[in-house]
Formats: structure tokens, sequence, C-alpha cells
């Protein structure tokens, strides 16, 4: 796979590492720092995404809300975070002391979600990036914010350049253009043939009544 950005469109440009930290508070910008520091290779578009991911739940001791069992986590950090094991003690928390995840309540949107991602997964992404990155995503419409929010990026751009760059053929379906967030959740509904409704975590965003607004 290549290191090259991809730029799926012509104003969706991948976020670099340099314009990725100065969207970002101080604390996030420097937990981002570290774990680019760890890297097996800083420059590669995906490590930079992946590094945003892990360091938004890291500032919030929040390891364990991506989703991923620790054999992912291993998995994710022996490929792109190869230098994880020399870093401090406060960048890399013990994948032991992880608690579970309790997603019993909403098993069934995420393991649903989960599966629609990859049915749309680009050829060109590693496929053990992609089933990582569908399950921090569907972990993350659990919660009561924005998409972008929710995963640390730093707008909705940046969310488009994500899901074009690992589920291509899904982005193509949004033509309407709606919230990521809502999108996913109506297609996961029509993919197992329920009708279309909110994500878990939507009911808790600011903007509920806006993208749902026969249900406020």
């Amino acid at each position: 796979m290549s290191d090259e950005p991809l730029t799926p469109a012509a104003d969706v440009a991948a976020p670099g590492a340099e314009s990725l930290l100065t969207a970002l508070d101080a604390q996030l910008a420097e937990r981002t720092a570290a774990w680019l520091a760890a890297a097996t290779n800083a420059a590669s578009p995906d490590t930079q995404l992946f590094a945003r991911l892990i360091a938004a739940r890291d500032v919030r001791h929040e390891l364990a809300l991506p989703g991923l069992p620790p054999q992912a986590w291993r998995a994710l950090l022996e490929r792109h975070f190869a230098h994880a094991v020399h870093a401090p003690v406060s960048v890399l928390a013990p994948l032991s002391a992880l608690p579970p995840v309790d997603t019993r309540e909403h098993a069934q949107f995420v393991e649903t979600l989960h599966a629609l991602l990859l049915t749309h997964s680009s050829t060109t992404v590693d496929a053990n990036d992609a089933q990582c990155l569908a399950a921090i995503i569907a972990h993350a419409c659990l919660r009561p914010d924005h998409l972008w929010r929710d995963l640390g990026l730093a707008g909705r751009e940046e969310v488009t350049w994500m899901l074009t760059r690992y589920f291509p053929t899904l982005v193509v379906l949004n033509v309407e253009n709606l919230r990521w967030k809502k999108f996913l959740a109506q297609q996961r509904a029509l993919s197992v043939g329920l009708e279309p409704g909110p994500a878990p975590g939507c009911p808790g965003c600011e903007d509920y009544g806006h993208c749902v607004p026969d249900r406020h």
C-alpha cells in the first residue's frame, strides 16, 4: 500500500500532520505527537489517522472505548506504532489493564454497522486496518456528539477523507450530503431491513432536533 495520501475529491485533502496538530487543543496535540513519535512510519496517512483516533481516547483515559479487543490492539500497534514499547508509560496504557467495553444494549447496532462498513472496504488499504477502523467508527456512533468529535477529528472534512479512503463505495451513496453519523445509521438500518433511524448516541447530541425533527 502506498504511503501517498489518497485524495478522493478535489476539495477533500488528506489531513497532514502539521495541520492536524494545529487544530487540536494542547493536550491532544501533545499526545498525538507522542504517538507519531512511536510510529513505524510517521509519514503514512493511515498512521497519522490512527494516531489521532487513539490520542483522542488516550487523553480522556478511554482507550477501551474504540472497541478493539487486546489482540487487535496489539496487532494495530505492531503495524503502526512499533516503537510504542519504548514510549513513556503515560503515552501507552497497559493493554492488560483495559476494561472490557460493555455494548450489550447496542451490540446488534455495533455488529451490523461494523459488517456494513467492511462490505464497502477499499482494496487499496490494509484489510486489518479497515477492520479496526470499522470497529472504532461503530463504537463512536454510541457517543452523544457529532461523529467527528466522537472520533477526535477536526471536522466533517476529515471524516469524509477517512471514510472515502477506507469505505469509498459507501461514501458515494450519501447523495443527500447527510451528516455522517445519521447517514451511517440509516444505511445500517436499511442493510438489515429496518426502518431508518438515528444512531444510539444521536439523542444526546445538541443537533438531534435538527437532524431528526420528527423524533425530537
